[in-house]
């Protein structure tokens, strides 16, 4: 084997147990944040969201179950279970409007697995006729 070929065989070596030994770094709150953060998208967490507005010091909204939440730049989306259907609103930011979001429940997670949710019937599209 050549030099070269053998330090960039070194190289690929020393590089891909750096990216494995990265991966291995995770603390108990990052991987409990993450789980969190799956059963919160998957409507397990029970959360209050509250618009309050800094000039008049007012709360201007609260929407409150399990709920989940995208976070736009100039737009919150809170998507709620609400029986066995949804519903969704959309919030508008500026720089008045601030909104804080409350984990009302503790949640119970694991924090030395990851999780991993697999839905099947997601896979498969659902057609409509018309």
């Amino acid at each position: 084997m050549s030099r070269t070929a053998m330090s960039v065989a070194l190289a690929v070596v020393v590089l891909s147990g750096g990216v494995v030994l990265t991966g291995c770094s995770s603390t108990d709150a990052d991987v409990v944040n993450n789980n969190i953060s799956q059963d919160s998208d998957n409507f397990k967490v029970n959360r209050r969201v509250s618009f309050y507005n800094g000039i008049t010091d007012k709360v201007m909204l609260v929407v409150e179950g399990f709920c989940s939440i995208d976070i736009g730049p100039d737009r919150l989306t809170v998507t709620c279970k609400v029986g066995d259907g949804y519903k969704r609103d959309y919030l508008g930011r500026s720089n008045n409007v601030t909104f804080i979001v409350e984990q009302l429940d503790s949640a119970n997670v694991d924090p030395n697995h990851y999780k991993v949710v697999l839905k099947p019937e997601a896979l498969i599209p659902n057609f409509e006729t018309r």
